[in-house]
């Protein structure tokens, strides 16, 4: 069976297999021309001849009807896991006949689904078709995916034949980005510093809580605590205060402990709370950047959110920065003693292990538990 599905296969990539009714047309062709030899009867040759040049021309014309027919594929729009891949496929007939009963295969990556078919009754000469189709997702990553098959049966159906076509795809499907109204383990970060950095001896908090430079009308969009309520009741409109920021550009990092050898569920757990944290600091008006032990800093959203798609576990051994606080992401408990000053932690915990003996009690973090909602939990108060 093996090998017969192997010859068939190479038939219809290289020449034309017989399709289920050739094989019948086939045998009844056999069968007419065993008959006129033992009759002499000459409607019995007639029969067989024109039902094995039908076969014939068949399997000679079915190959030629895929010549000219050109596939181009449109870039694929990135999207977020759970959302679905819009996919854009043009068929192209440069020929002067038109092109009818075909068949158009996607091969996508086996991570990503089955192949999807398309039928095309007929592509008039020097025209195309669009064929435009939707994919569901379910997981974040990087997909590249580079055949389209051709196939038809054309002009009878007797004989089937498929050809390749390089068709380069490219489609990314970003983590998803919870929704944080609060975060203890962004908005606390720096506080702990704060002393060092005035020389007049006052504290210094973040550039959300700072010194006030000035005073504004409010706009949509400042948060309410920055709201002046006493210069506002003067005014008699909403007055924000306009903060000076004492951190010189203070940056927070996050970073993913790539280098280590994940489980790959709580993997995918840490790369949906990198992105959530980034957007949560931009949101906040902070300075942040992701890194990764394969990419390093990266900055902007899309690069971002680009970079959070393609990571994945025990990616090349890097050092991370130290020159600012990170938030460290990480698996591997031992790894937390060696943060820079002010950094906090979130830690996707063994629970074979016992937590009081392998994390740094002197940075603050979160344990995550894998059996609860990862939101609630990025949420909730920075414990030690």
């Amino acid at each position: 069976m093996k090998i017969t599905k192997k010859i068939n296969n190479w038939l219809e990539t290289h020449a034309a297999a017989p399709a289920y009714g050739g094989w019948v047309l086939a045998g009844i062709s056999v069968c007419y021309l065993g008959a006129g030899i033992n009759t002499m009867a000459g409607w019995l040759y007639v029969i067989s001849g024109v039902s094995f040049a039908l076969l014939g021309v068949s399997a000679f014309v079915a190959p030629r009807s895929l010549v000219g027919i050109i596939v181009k594929r449109r870039p694929i729009e990135p999207v977020t896991a759970g959302d679905e891949l819009k996919i854009e496929i043009e068929i192209q007939n440069q020929r002067k006949q038109s092109a009818s009963l075909l068949q158009v295969r996607d091969i996508l990556p086996f991570i990503l689904g089955q192949p999807v078919h398309q039928s095309i009754e007929a592509i008039p000469p020097q025209d195309s078709y669009r064929w435009v189709y939707y994919h569901p997702t379910q997981q974040r990553g990087v997909y590249r995916w580079h055949k389209v098959e051709l196939a038809t049966g054309a002009p009878w159906g007797l004989f089937w034949c498929r050809r390749p076509r390089q068709c380069e795809a490219r489609a990314i499907v970003y983590p998803t980005v919870l929704p944080l109204t609060t975060c203890p383990l962004i908005d606390e970060i720096g506080q702990n510093d704060s002393h060092r950095g005035d020389p007049r001896g006052r504290p210094l908090q973040m550039a959300t809580t700072g010194l006030v430079r000035s005073l504004r009308p409010y706009r949509i969009g400042d948060p309410t605590r920055l709201i002046h309520w006493r210069t506002s009741a003067r005014y008699g409109e909403l007055r924000v205060r306009e903060l000076e920021v004492i951190t010189g550009g203070q940056e927070i990092i996050i970073a993913i402990d790539s280098s280590f050898q994940w489980e790959q569920e709580l993997f995918e757990q840490a790369v949906i709370a990198a992105a959530s944290l980034y957007f949560y600091a931009q949101q906040q008006k902070l300075q942040v950047q992701i890194w990764t032990s394969a990419t390093g800093l990266i900055k902007g959203d899309r690069s971002v959110l680009e970079t959070l798609a393609a990571t994945h576990p025990i990616e090349k051994n890097s050092i991370p920065p130290d020159h600012c606080p990170l938030i460290w992401l990480t698996q591997n408990s031992f790894t937390t003693s060696s943060l820079p000053l002010g950094s906090r932690w979130v830690l996707w915990q063994d629970p074979d292990l016992p937590t009081e003996t392998v994390i740094n009690q002197d940075y603050p973090g979160i344990i995550i538990a894998n059996e609860q909602e990862l939101q609630p939990q990025l949420q909730k108060a920075v414990g030690k």
